[in-house]
């Protein structure tokens, strides 16, 4: 009769698979997350807004700054060449829509100049805001 005890020897072990996938999902998040974002060059204080909406994927970014000055996708373009840089963006994409970046201090009738010329070239318009918080 053997009466020793046997004694196996307990091996800890550290699966670390779990972790490599982990860490591989939170790369390609913040790498995707890093692609979509569109930073605004053009500092501008928005008015705010409770609801908010999201637009299309072919967006035009027209803002205006405190001091009345036009920028067309980051270029500034002159208020009176404005409809004419505008009409050469709809010919590209048939179904366009205009994002505007207005600073809340600008007078109302500079944002609808700004409005009337996307009615007249038929491009739907977006005022962009700030979400209330």
């Amino acid at each position: 009769m053997n009466l020793r005890k046997r004694h196996r020897g307990a091996s800890a072990e550290v699966h670390t698979s779990a972790m490599n996938d982990i860490m591989f999902f939170l790369l390609l998040f913040f790498l995707i997350a890093s692609t979509v974002t569109n930073p605004n060059v053009i500092k501008l204080v928005l008015p705010k807004s409770s609801s908010g909406q999201s637009v299309s994927k072919k967006t035009i970014t027209v803002s205006v700054t405190k001091d009345l000055r036009y920028y067309v996708d980051k270029k500034e373009v002159p208020v009176d060449a404005l409809q004419t840089t505008l009409s050469g963006y709809k010919t590209l994409a048939t179904e366009l829509t205009i994002v505007l970046y207005v600073d809340k201090t600008v007078a109302i009738q500079d944002v609808v100049q700004v409005m009337d010329i996307a009615q007249k070239l038929n491009i739907k318009l977006v005022l962009a805001t700030e979400p209330k918080g």
